[in-house]
Order: structure tokens, then sequence, then C-alpha cells
């Protein structure tokens, strides 16, 4: 299934701020997080991901540091914060009413 990139791209902060109110992440598990919750309809990249982070952080809706892995090699890691939170639930109440309205108008189209 093709999605939009204008859907995908609609869709990001809601899912990255729902992705983190899950717990703290990193870029690579939250690419992956989105595929698994897609079903495998949404592809992430990096090059798709950061600037979202990248906006969201500059925004204040999640914070970022840096913790050293298994490997000793450091990883970013993004987490959301009260405004984020609040953001988020803004975010579900709005893509909410879309799913409403969606729902409504094709259930009369099936019965027409």
């Amino acid at each position: 299934m093709d999605l939009s990139k204008d859907l995908v791209a609609a869709s990001a902060t809601p899912l990255v701020l729902g992705i983190l109110a899950e717990g703290d992440s990193y870029g690579y598990a939250i690419i992956k997080r989105v595929t698994e919750l897609s079903g495998g309809h949404l592809h992430w990249t990096d090059g798709m991901l950061y600037p979202v982070l990248h906006r969201l952080e500059r925004q204040g809706l999640i914070a970022s540091n840096w913790v050293a892995s298994e490997t000793a090699r450091k990883r970013k890691y993004y987490r959301i914060t009260k405004e984020g939170h609040a953001q988020l639930a803004a975010e579900q109440r709005r893509w909410q009413a879309v799913d409403d309205t969606l729902r409504h108008i094709w259930l009369q189209v099936q019965t027409a």
C-alpha cells in the first residue's frame, strides 16, 4: 500500500510523540517501531526522522541526551517532555476527529 508523502508527513509528529510516550528511545529504534506499529506500511529513513526529531526538540516537545550503549558507542536518546505530552493529547483529539469523520462518510458511501 502506498501512503502519500503528505499523509506520512502529517502523521510524523503524533507518531514520534506517541512512541516516546511509551519510553525514551533513539533514532533507529523509533524507525523500527514505526514500521512495527504500521504493520510494515510505513518505512521511515534517517533523512525523514531526524528533521522531525530536531524540530520537536526546538519546539520543546522532546529533549535528548547522549547515553553510552553496551558497545560503548554513544546513542542520542529522546524523551517526551511535559509540553510534548500536552501536544500528544491535542494530536490525539485532532486525529480522532479525522478518523471519526472518515468512518462516518465511508459508512454512508458503503450503504448507498
